[in-house]
């Protein structure tokens, strides 16, 4: 299931969160966000149960994206423990960013 984070839910669904959370920051005209769309929910779906994956809009979510220093999207952040344990920028193969997230298992 891919999750919608918002300053609301932020701390509650992410840092607080007892499993390993991968954050898409994106935004709904950015061309490469679009690419990685599809990536990301297959990788919500895959690792359902065993890690949280799921997206912040930057413009709706402006402190969000400041508070992690997003200066480009696609921006993925994986949060462990409420800390970042790993980023990455722009589009990529999937099994690229998967490994990421294999990482914080």
């Amino acid at each position: 299931m891919e999750y919608r984070f918002t300053n609301e839910n932020f701390d509650e669904e992410v840092l607080k969160s007892k499993l390993p959370v991968l954050v898409d920051f994106y935004a709904d005209w950015c061309g490469p966000c679009k690419m990685m769309g599809p990536v990301v929910e297959k990788l919500a779906d895959e690792y359902d149960k065993v890690a949280k994956v799921g997206k912040v809009n930057i413009d709706d979510e402006e402190l969000l994206a400041a508070k992690y220093g997003v200066m480009s999207i696609p921006c993925f952040v994986i949060i462990k423990d409420g800390k970042v344990i790993d980023q990455a920028l722009g589009a990529m193969p999937k099994e690229a960013l998967e490994e990421k997230l294999k990482k914080a298992l």
